[in-house]
């Protein structure tokens, strides 16, 4: 009889435990830029106390997805909020905005959405460190493009950069993802292409001012653009982590690589 209280007790705790997990909260914002609601998940961590600030990481979802990929398809990622104690924003990028601010389309300004307005919704909202030392930005293939575009442009407000899988040279991929719709198509406006590839833009970054954290599968499709950002990062004396690993372009690969992004960014924060 003791042994089933026990096994009944065990049990009940583990159910406790799991059931008092990270929080998962689905905020409704409004950005002013586009005139209208827009959704994100936060994930806190357990122990979450408004007492405290907690660091944040915006971590980007990629072309066909929504803000709840990455909370439904890496439930690891509450895991990693507890451990690391750390906000785990998701963001919306409306399926393909490539997180730009469209200069062919002026209702999609996902660069001042995420940049500005999410961050300063956050920070409202949650105990959170209120510098770009406290903030990250990461994300997979579009997302891995939008996090370095964001974090390139936007070094007064984010102090860590990563990029799983991403798509960190537009120029060789015209006719895919829409961004063709969010640009004006290659051949039109090839200027547009050149300056909103991420490749382009290191010529904006300090040694050591964003510490930044690259991965790519040696089967995925966006390889060789890595390859040549991590080859021009080096070129230009930009201090940064490069890791190639088995795998491509796909949810195996990405569940994997998030752990690392998160422990990456808490070991930058605890810097600090």
């Amino acid at each position: 009889m003791m042994k089933k209280y026990l096994f009944v007790f065990t049990t009940l705790l583990l159910i406790s435990q799991v059931a008092s997990a990270a929080k998962v909260d689905t905020l409704t914002t409004y950005s002013t830029a586009m005139k209208k609601n827009i959704k994100a998940v936060v994930v806190l961590p357990e122990a979450y106390v408004d007492s405290k600030t907690y660091p944040t990481v915006y971590l980007l979802h990629g072309a066909g997805d929504n803000f709840s990929g990455w909370v439904n398809k890496v439930p690891s990622i509450k895991k990693y909020a507890d451990q690391f104690q750390m906000i785990i924003v998701c963001p919306d990028g409306n399926v393909t905005s490539w997180y730009f601010d469209s200069p062919e389309d002026p209702t999609w300004k996902y660069e001042t959405y995420v940049s500005t307005e999410l961050v300063n919704i956050i920070d409202k909202k949650y105990s959170t460190i209120k510098d770009r030392k406290g903030r990250a930005i990461t994300g997979l293939s579009m997302g891995g493009h939008g996090a370095l575009y964001l974090a390139f442009k936007h070094q007064d407000t984010f102090g860590a950069a990563g990029s799983m899988s991403g798509g960190v040279d537009i120029r060789p991929f015209p006719l895919n993802w829409d961004i063709a719709k969010r640009l004006g198509t290659e051949d039109k406006f090839p200027e547009r292409w050149e300056k909103n590839s991420v490749v382009n833009l290191i010529y904006l970054l300090t040694p050591n001012k964003l510490a930044i954290n690259i991965d790519c599968g040696r089967d995925d499709f966006f390889y060789g653009v890595n390859m040549q950002l991590h080859e021009k990062l080096l070129y230009n004396n930009i201090p940064h982590d490069f890791t190639i690993r088995p795998g491509a372009h796909n949810w195996e690969y990405w569940s994997n690589s998030i752990g690392f992004q998160l422990m990456f960014f808490n070991n930058n924060f605890n810097k600090k």
